[in-house]
């Protein structure tokens, strides 16, 4: 397990951010879809917890077989998907990422949003108080980005917001800029896999980073785009990107409805869980079972008869007569 905690600050307040979050999940699965690879929407819908209060639960497939390193494409199936389920109590989230294929693979992602330029250093004390862990400071403006995701239009060192005044960010902008907020989020890989382990959760956690750093910088790079919505606003741009996407990636659900009325009571629904979203079975499929009343197909005599090592094999040999002897050598 490779537990650290990273911390993202935005020019932007946390009931702003309520609405960025949700435009912007939504705009960046949809750009980064493709024909047969991208982020499948399985289901949105209002949940309620016991604790945390009212929330929205949604379930994607993250389809991403060429996204992995070539290690990684030679032992997984040509379609593979990670399940990513959300539990979105903003401004406190929690987001697990499994897959059947790897049923000791999971990520477990924490988040608190504050008003403040990630000063506080006791946000997880009920969570993780006494495991260690790295802090691991994002800058949107000055970190950089794998190239291939760069966009001119995205850098917040260049882009101004009309409508907000905000932008062009320098080095040290958190110091003092006006407002500023920060995403906490508390990240936990597991691939309890002997040998692959350490490699594994490193590389992950550098996935998840430049994830994390791409989605915060977008977020303020289309402010302009988010920033007048309502939520019933960004409630339907999401259901209308979501289907869209589905369609994108080739995957056509029914139509996804993201009500106000939970569809069941939360004391029917199970609470978070890391287990896989897909059962495991080592049964063949139905299809690929031999039926029992088969007959079974004989290729060979059900005895085998060996020759008598007592009896002397005869050589017959053309011209030969069965009763002549074959010659050997004379002893001295």
């Amino acid at each position: 397990m490779l537990l650290k905690e990273y911390r993202i600050c935005m020019p932007l307040t946390v009931d702003e951010y309520k609405i960025g979050q949700l435009y912007m999940i939504s705009k960046h699965s949809h750009e980064q879809s493709d024909r047969g690879e991208g982020v499948e929407v399985v289901q949105n819908e209002p949940f309620e917890d016991p604790h945390h209060g009212n929330g929205q639960f949604t379930e994607k497939r993250v389809y991403l077989n060429s996204k992995l390193p070539s290690w990684a494409r030679a032992v997984v199936p040509k379609i593979f998907y990670v399940t990513e389920k959300a539990w979105n109590y903003y401004p406190y989230t929690i987001t697990e990422y499994t897959c059947s294929f790897l049923p000791k693979f999971s990520i477990h992602i924490e988040t608190k949003y504050e008003d403040n330029k990630g000063s506080n250093d006791r946000i997880f004390d009920n969570e993780a108080k006494d495991l260690e862990r790295e802090v691991c400071f994002i800058d949107i403006a000055c970190d950089e980005i794998p190239e291939r995701y760069y966009k001119e239009s995205e850098d917040p060192k260049h882009f101004k917001s009309e409508k907000t005044g905000r932008g062009q960010l320098r080095e040290g902008w958190r110091d003092n800029h006006q407002p500023i907020m920060c995403s906490y989020k508390l990240v936990t890989v597991k691939f309890e896999v002997w040998g692959l382990q350490t490699r594994v959760e490193q590389f992950v956690h550098k996935v998840v980073r430049d994830i994390l750093l791409i989605g915060h910088r977008q977020a303020f790079a289309w402010v302009d785009e988010w920033y007048d919505m309502t939520m019933d606003e960004v409630r339907e741009f999401e259901r209308a990107t979501q289907e869209a996407t589905n369609k994108k990636i080739g995957i056509f659900p029914p139509a996804i409805s993201i009500s106000s009325i939970p569809l069941l009571p939360s004391s029917v629904r199970s609470a978070p869980s890391s287990a896989p979203s897909t059962p495991l079975s080592t049964d063949a499929p139905e299809f690929l079972s031999v039926p029992k009343d088969r007959p079974r197909k004989k290729s060979a005599p059900e005895t085998l008869t060996l020759p008598d090592p007592e009896k002397k094999a005869t050589l017959n040999l053309p011209g030969m007569h069965p009763s002549d002897k074959p010659c050997r050598p004379k002893s001295e």
